[in-house]
């Protein structure tokens, strides 16, 4: 096939670009869609306005080659789906009768239909819909959607590539359709997946296409032998096609380890490998397997999931290696840089001294160009950025304001007592039961309650000198007093405050704590049109003063019934944050740790019988690697335990986790000695329960029974169904009832309902077994 690159002229690309455009302009396009406020043309108007705004800043910034297909209304896998006609029976319907409303209807589920199921992208925060398969289902192609992005870019003067999900990895990602035998494996369908990618690629090519990108990002976990065959074969099909452009197959977020030599070995044109964290091993595995000489590496040597400057120098020398095991190299980031902020000068806020060392999207094109022009033209063309990286970088390394004396002889004298509760859990349980005389199958809330556009016109109003602190405690008191109400009324047995005053719930405490830092524009996309404001964690962490137990002792103090303190856990804060890269996490994770310890301390001595810790990410940040993966659970459940272990038998301690594979860390989870876990399982069917079950595990377990990422709200029976489910792996007196996950991106009007059939479900379940 005919060469593509120039000799010696290193190219700079990214593997994607945020998507929600500088004012979240994508998110309130599609919820007004949603809402009916926004046509459907003028939501493809929009969206086709964010992809050219994006395209020309790339080009401006210098790049010499932008991506297409990485913008999405949803997210990119169900893209995927919809490109190779994967779509569930339950939404061909509604997919035929209108192609945007059944692409929507897929990932939110309507009246009469379930959404997908949704988890973790990998070990980030960004959220995918699993796709859905079984042994009869009939794949189809329709690129129509990839092609036209492609000439809407060649349209406007760029060069371009396609990016799509992999064969090996869309595959590798899917699970069994509902009513399928749970030992199918959706990767025996590869072969009958492989000739639409054949169809897809040749339509790209027909549309003027030189190179598509095939990210293949299951490729860093481990893998079978089978699955590596299965890769092997899927790349000598793909690569045997004439009718196709030049194909370049990417992974990142680890090391490709055994995967390496397939994909090396593999007949395409170029790979496209991360550098950057723990898949920096993938220099040392390219020269071991000889490279990739005659073919096109795109060298991923700037980290597009944290914030930090790159070392420009160290990455130059990265570059000056890889010349010599392949073909040609190119310059880009290591992943798409969907997973940061959009533009550091967008935050004047930030204190000068430290945002110096800060590079959101717009700072890591940057940097890509910098280093191609450096590895084409020599460094001295780039002398001038090498400086004032080389004075960034010891300016970070020598500032007193990442460090507190303080902080690290507390972290330092940490012992193991400090990490267990007084009495284990079979001993404190009946001290727990009898202070809150609860009854079978107690219902509670996960913490956060609707944020109404009234709470955020206040949080708004303070901000801008409109409304007073005074006045604005005054709204957040009345919006407790109205959650706490509503709670009693409904008959729900553990309460919550509703957090009516928390932003998020990592941005809240992050605001609260020293080390962090907090952006105003810093949107990153979580899934959908769900954005989060992800804090900057730069500092040793410590906490000045309380910071929840006015609220939660306002609330308890309107009812009888127990009220939950509500904290976000120190990994989760971390996963959630832009972490510092300068010292160990194990040692970030202790420091805040220690700060919610005394938060905890201080909410139980406030009179507060029930104080959740929320983990959600504890599985989400589980390396890649089982290799790597028990030092990381040592040191995050100890910073879980950490944090709770000091409180009195009596004291009941809960955590939440959702949205995620949790078979992996069964063991994990008993090991944070909580006494009582909630965890997403609607969407899965009760999955978790089972998985629980099975491995023994002794404690209390609340599997949700509301989905909250969907409008639907759930009819009795149905929340009843899935609570028998429940019960058929955990018995009734270890059972609580509960939504999903918090309620804050849902309307009052569909929580009331949904959370009266949840309570209606758990009474009609106690009297059968009655």
């Amino acid at each position: 096939m005919t060469r593509t690159t120039t000799a010696g002229v290193s190219r700079s690309t990214v593997h994607g670009y945020p998507r929600q455009g500088p004012g979240r302009e994508l998110k309130k396009a599609v919820e007004g869609y949603w809402k009916g406020l926004v046509g459907a043309d003028a939501l493809r108007e929009t969206a086709a306005a964010l992809r050219r705004d994006n395209w020309r800043e790339l080009a401006d910034a210098g790049v010499d080659e932008v991506p297409t297909g990485d913008f999405s209304y949803y997210d990119q896998v169900l893209d995927t789906s919809v490109m190779v006609g994967a779509v569930p029976d339950r939404h061909r319907a509604a997919v035929a009768a209108d192609p945007l409303d059944g692409y929507f209807a897929m990932a939110r589920g309507t009246r009469d239909a379930a959404p997908l199921e949704m988890t973790k992208w990998f070990d980030t925060n960004y959220h995918y819909l699993v796709p859905e398969l079984g042994p009869d289902t009939v794949f189809t192609a329709d690129p129509a959607r990839q092609v036209a992005e492609f000439r809407e870019a060649v349209a406007l003067g760029h060069t371009a590539r396609p990016v799509l999900v992999g064969p090996v990895t869309y595959l590798l990602l899917a699970k069994a359709a509902p009513g399928v035998a749970g030992d199918f494996e959706p990767l025996v369908l590869l072969d009958r997946l492989l000739p639409v990618y054949a169809e897809v690629l040749a339509a790209l090519r027909a549309a003027g296409a030189a190179w598509v990108q095939l990210d293949e990002p299951a490729l860093v976990q481990d893998r079978t032998a089978a699955e590596l065959s299965a890769t092997a074969r899927a790349y000598r099909g793909l690569g045997a096609l004439t009718d196709r452009p030049e194909l370049l197959v990417a992974s990142y977020f680890d090391r490709l380890g055994e995967a390496l030599p397939v994909l090396a070995k593999a007949p395409v044109e170029g790979l496209a490998l991360d550098f950057t964290g723990p898949a920096a091993a993938n220099l040392a595995d390219l020269a071991a397997v000889g490279g990739v000489p005659g073919k096109r590496l795109v060298a991923g040597v700037v980290d597009g999931r944290n914030v930090w400057i790159n070392d420009l120098a160290a990455s130059l020398g990265t570059l000056a290696t890889l010349l010599g095991l392949a073909g040609h190299v190119d310059v880009s980031t290591s992943c798409s840089l969907l997973h940061v902020p959009l533009d550091v000068a967008a935050e004047p806020g930030l204190d000068p001294r430290i945002a110096r060392w800060l590079a959101f999207a717009r700072q890591k094109t940057d940097e890509v160009v910098t280093l191609a022009r450096g590895l084409t033209a020599g460094t001295d063309t780039v002398a001038a950025r090498l400086a004032a990286n080389r004075a960034a970088l010891a300016s970070r390394a020598s500032s007193a304001l990442t460090r507190d004396p303080a902080v690290r002889a507390r972290c330092a004298a940490v012992t193991g007592a400090d990490t267990r509760r007084e009495l284990p859990y079979a001993e404190r349980t009946a001290a727990q039961r009898a202070r809150l005389g609860l009854p079978l199958l107690p219902t509670t809330t996960i913490g956060s309650f609707p944020q109404t556009t009234e709470l955020r016109a206040a949080r708004a109003a303070l901000r801008a000198g409109r409304l007073d602190a005074a006045g604005y405690a005054e709204r957040i008191e009345a919006e407790i007093r109205e959650v706490v109400s509503f709670q009693e009324k409904a008959g729900i047995d553990v309460l919550v405050h509703g957090e009516p005053e928390r932003n998020d719930m990592v941005q809240y405490f992050a605001e609260r704590l020293t080390g962090y830092l907090a952006t105003r524009h810093g949107w990153v996309q979580s899934y959908g049109t769900r954005y989060v404001r992800p804090p900057i964690l730069a500092g040793d962490i410590a906490r000045p003063a309380p910071m929840t137990v006015a609220t939660t002792s306002y609330a308890q103090s309107l009812t009888p019934r127990p009220v939950k303190g509500m904290l976000t856990g120190p990994v989760t804060m971390l996963a959630w944050s832009f972490v510092r890269d300068d010292q160990p996490l194990a040692e970030t994770a202790r420091q805040v740790a220690l700060a919610l310890r005394d938060e905890v301390t201080d909410l139980e001595a406030a009179g507060t019988a029930v104080v959740q810790v929320d983990e959600p990410a504890l599985r989400e940040t589980l390396p890649l690697r089982a290799a790597d993966r028990a030092a990381y659970l040592e040191w995050a459940t100890e910073a879980f335990r950490l944090t709770t272990a000091g409180v009195r038998p009596d004291t009941q301690i809960h955590t939440h986790m959702c949205y995620a594979e949790f078979g992996d860390i069964l063991r994990a989870i008993d090991d944070l000695d909580a006494d009582v876990i909630s965890l997403e399982a609607a969407r899965s069917h009760m999955r978790v329960a089972d998985e629980l079950a099975s491995a023994g595990y002794p404690r209390e377990v609340g599997p949700g029974v509301y989905d909250i990422h969907s409008p639907r709200v759930p009819s009795v029976a149905e929340a009843a169904a899935l609570l028998g489910r429940g019960l058929e792996a955990i018995p009734a007196e270890r059972l609580w009832v509960n939504p999903d996950c918090g309620l804050k991106t849902r309307g009052w009007a569909e929580v009331r309902t949904s959370l009266e059939h949840l309570v209606a479900a758990a009474e009609l379940v106690r009297g059968r077994l009655a």
